[in-house]
C-alpha cells in the first residue's frame, strides 16, 4: 500500500475499532461491517479490501471456536453430497469402476482410492482431499 492508502487503512482502523470477536453481539456486529463492504466489493479501496480481509479473520476464528465443526469421514461426506443432490446409489455407482465397488464405499467396507477422490471432487466439484480424509 502506499504511504496515503497507509494513512487511510490507519483511520479506518481507528473508526471501526477491529478486535477479537469474543461475543455474538461483537461477531454480529462485525459481520454487518463486512456486509456493508461486499456491497461496495467492485468500488472497495485497497485500505478498506484490508479492513474486510481483517474482519473476515475474526469472524472466522470466532465462529470456528464457537461453532466448531464434526469431522465427518469420506463416506459420510459422500453419502450428504449424495443427499444434497437427491442421487440414488445407482446413479453414484457410475462414479465408480463398478456398483460392487460403489457399494462396498458406501457401507464402510471399502476405503476411497485417489483415483476414486479425483472423480468424485470433479464431480461434485469439491477438492478430492474430502474423500481421502485430509
Amino acid at each position: 500500500m502506499t504511504v496515503r492508502e497507509e494513512s487511510r487503512y490507519a483511520e479506518l482502523l481507528s473508526e471501526k475499532h477491529p478486535r477479537v470477536i469474543k461475543t455474538e453481539a461483537e461477531n454480529s456486529r462485525a459481520l454487518r461491517e463486512i456486509e456493508a463492504l461486499i456491497v461496495r466489493e467492485k468500488a472497495l479501496t485497497q485500505p478498506e479490501i484490508e479492513l474486510l480481509q481483517l474482519l473476515a479473520l475474526l469472524v472466522e476464528k470466532f465462529e470456528e471456536e464457537r461453532y466448531p465443526l464434526p469431522h465427518a469421514s469420506p463416506r459420510e461426506i459422500l453419502r450428504e453430497l449424495m443427499h444434497a443432490r437427491e442421487m440414488t446409489q445407482a446413479r453414484v455407482s457410475k462414479l465408480f469402476p463398478s456398483k460392487g465397488i460403489a457399494s462396498e464405499v458406501l457401507s464402510g467396507k471399502r476405503g476411497i482410492s485417489k483415483a476414486q477422490a479425483k472423480k468424485l471432487g470433479e464431480y461434485f466439484h469439491v477438492a478430492a482431499a474430502l474423500f481421502l480424509g485430509l
